[in-house]
């Protein structure tokens, strides 16, 4: 494994996420992860199965400081006293007195950010999470994140992967020492028939997925949490770190497209 540092914490490169899993295949794939190496776990209220990672990561043989665990609050939750309600609920799911980072999951046009930010700060304060950050925010939002933010916003999670590399969200993020975090960073399986990382992958004896991962840890300041349920290839996921692209590669692989973008997000939406 190789990590990120961040305002002094260092975060597993690879971590594992847990969208659209359910019930003993959410707790199954969590163990297995735990059992491969996996140290950083990412949930969310609205994904149901915080109950079930909880479990996951209380039976597993790591200690529970030992895993960076990541949940998400809705964003229909925009007053105050319903986020800080919803924290309390999401660890007692999880079966755990804090998380890591806890993030608000998307931006609520009709929520104030402010309000927002200062409760996931308060909750911060009082111990129930280490960090806080947001999920899907760009970078004004996420500058205005910042600004009304009693604590460091220490990520910001987006959809980043070849055909969506976030340049100008990612300099930003850079900046102003936030780190990213990568979700879909296999474009929903749109990577895997690509033909140029078909060839590379060829070249490094690596499959196209491992290619599409290998360009996303190798940003500095970025770490990705690719979903699986199989121990094959959550091994796969964590065979990156034996081989490195050059710079030429890194520049061939990076396609912005907002067609093969918006084409992840329709099979992302309808995958099972």
């Amino acid at each position: 494994m190789e990590y990120e540092t961040i305002r002094g914490e260092e975060i597993p490169k690879i971590g594992l996420g847990t969208w659209r899993m359910e019930g003993a295949t959410c707790r199954n794939a969590v163990s297995t992860a735990l059992d491969l190496g996996y140290r950083h776990v990412d949930t969310a209220q609205a994904y149901g199965n915080e109950r079930q990672v909880g479990q996951a990561v209380a039976t597993a043989d790591v200690a529970r400081e030992d895993v960076f665990l990541t949940t998400k609050v809705w964003p229909m939750h925009r007053s105050y006293r319903d986020i800080v309600d919803s924290v309390h609920g999401s660890l007692a799911r999880l079966g755990t007195e804090y998380v890591d980072l806890l993030l608000i999951h998307w931006p609520n046009p009709i929520a104030s950010t402010r309000e927002v930010m200062r409760a996931l700060s308060d909750v911060r304060s009082d111990g129930l999470t280490r960090h806080v950050g947001v999920s899907n925010f760009d970078t004004d939002q996420l500058a205005a994140a910042q600004n009304d933010a009693g604590a460091p916003v220490f990520t910001d999670q987006v959809q980043f992967h070849p055909f969506q590399p976030q340049s100008d969200l990612l300099d930003y993020c850079r900046e102003h020492d936030v780190l990213l975090t990568a979700y879909s960073p296999l474009a929903h399986g749109g990577v895997v028939d690509d033909h140029v990382l078909t060839e590379l992958g060829a070249k490094y004896e690596k499959t196209p997925a491992q290619v599409a991962l290998r360009w996303v840890v190798q940003h500095d300041g970025v770490v990705t949490i690719p979903k699986s349920t199989s121990r094959e290839h959550l091994e796969e996921n964590l065979a990156v770190f034996d081989f490195e692209l050059t710079e030429t590669e890194m520049a061939l692989v990076e396609r912005p497209s907002r067609v093969r973008t918006g084409v992840s997000r329709l099979r992302g939406r309808f995958e099972r």
